[in-house]
């Protein structure tokens, strides 16, 4: 393995300053491993899917199927994998020796090179092992968005503030692209091993269930309902019972149902509830007065459902308002850091989310179907990490939809979540070409 010098710019920091990191890097001795397989595998093209390719796909699993989503999973992983570490092989030196940093690029060489070495998937029981290895991925990369947000805010002075964000957005949806296939995968896995399964079975047109992940009548009402049941129950345990919790109106097209992944949907639509609750909560002078309620409009268009969040909370402070789409954070960076020091681990779910005395939002009671991974890590509720609202655009935008924040200081906050309702739609993926745009 070969060990590079760290390149580091002088105009960069200044000379003391210099020196030390110079020395650090030469103390850490990070593995910068020889680039010869990763170039094989950087030269492959990843291979874009849309929701309902995945329908499709699994709506008729046999075994043929089953092994033919193994290999595909086998080859895809560590191709999207290879394009971030050729990524992060792109800033200067300086910027991976950071311990947060590091860390995760360690994670993700080690998750290529066990992934590029697997041979062709032929039986079911050789998928069954790679599930295996699959699902051990999955947990050990909970550490990835904590770190990784960490690691950025900790080099925002080495690099431009607009380069790092470009980084996680490119990293994060990369990440979630990859998280998807790999749950995808493992839920058709498990699919084919219940007792009811046989070949060739098939789910009926129009039947409300789940193909995988995948949620192909997902009702955008019993969405909101349920995030703002969570959140309200997060609420009143940051508060304290004695404090009003705002009311969640729903209007509209109160029957508007897409295919999506929830959970997606879910994390976005409990952030953006979550951010209007404590707006309102914090702004009142007298806890126990009831608060405006936080109005949720729904809108079904023939391509799009798109939901409008208004609350009264007073809106976001002008100084803040450049840093609402950043991971950065501006001069908000050190509460960031320390409380994201409490999270050793993050998926990103409103389901991590632990109450106490209080279940999480559980769509099994209408769908007979739980995430994969919906427990794998328990995030703390009255933790503020400063990446809800970035986090928000990185899922939304993934299946080409959009979010918009109208801020009207003193008042309140409009905003607009756009998203594709037909399940159509590409996954956005960023490419090798975009990172070295920069």
């Amino acid at each position: 393995m070969a060990v590079l010098q760290p390149c580091i710019p002088r105009h960069v920091l200044p000379s003391k300053a210099y020196l030390k990191v110079w020395r650090r890097c030469q103390s850490t001795g990070i593995a910068w491993r020889s680039p010869t397989a990763l170039d094989e595998w950087v030269e492959r093209e990843a291979k874009p899917i849309s929701l309902r390719q995945l329908t499709v796909f699994g709506r008729s699993l046999t075994e043929a199927r089953l092994i033919s989503s193994a290999n595909y999973v086998r080859t895809e992983l560590p191709t999207r994998i290879a394009h971030r570490l050729r990524d992060m092989q792109t800033l200067p030196y300086v910027v991976i020796t950071n311990p947060h940093m590091s860390h995760v690029y360690d994670l993700y060489y080690k998750a290529f090179d066990s992934m590029r070495r697997l041979p062709e998937v032929k039986t079911v029981e050789e998928n069954d092992k790679l599930c295996s290895i699959i699902q051990a991925n999955l947990q050990e990369h909970l550490s990835v968005i904590p770190r990784l947000v960490s690691g950025v805010i900790e080099c925002q002075h080495l690099v431009t503030p607009d380069t790092m964000d470009s980084l996680m957005n490119t990293i994060l949806r990369s990440r979630i692209s990859r998280r998807v296939i790999a749950e995808q995968h493992l839920a058709l896995t498990e699919t084919f091993h219940e007792p009811w399964h046989f070949p060739n079975a098939k789910i009926a047109e129009g039947s409300s269930e789940f193909i995988g992940e995948v949620f192909l009548r997902c009702n955008a009402k019993e969405v909101v309902d349920r995030c703002a049941k969570a959140v309200q129950d997060l609420c009143h345990h940051t508060y304290g019972s004695g404090v009003a919790i705002p009311e969640v109106k729903v209007l509209g097209h109160l029957e508007a149902t897409l295919t999506y992944i929830p959970s997606h949907l879910e994390y976005i639509i409990g952030e953006l509830l979550r951010n209007s609750m404590q707006a309102l909560i914090e702004r009142r002078s007298h806890p126990q007065d009831p608060p405006p309620p936080i109005e949720v409009l729904i809108c079904e268009a023939p391509q799009h459902v798109i939901f409008r969040i208004s609350d009264r909370g007073g809106g976001v402070p002008a100084h803040m308002v450049p840093y609402l789409w950043s991971f950065v954070k501006g001069p908000r960076k050190q509460m960031r850091l320390e409380n994201l020091n409490k999270v050793p681990q993050l998926n990103a779910t409103l389901q991590e989310i632990q109450v106490p005395d209080a279940r999480a939002p559980d769509r099994a009671d209408a769908t007979n179907r739980k995430d994969s991974l919906g427990s794998l890590s328990i995030r703390p509720p009255d933790l503020r990490l400063g990446i809800g609202l970035p986090m928000s655009k990185v899922y939304a935008e993934y299946w080409a939809g959009s979010i918009q924040l109208h801020n009207l200081e003193g008042y309140g906050v409009d905003t607009f979540l756009q998203i594709s309702k037909l399940g159509n739609k590409n996954e956005q993926l960023s490419t090798r070409a975009a990172m070295d745009a920069l």
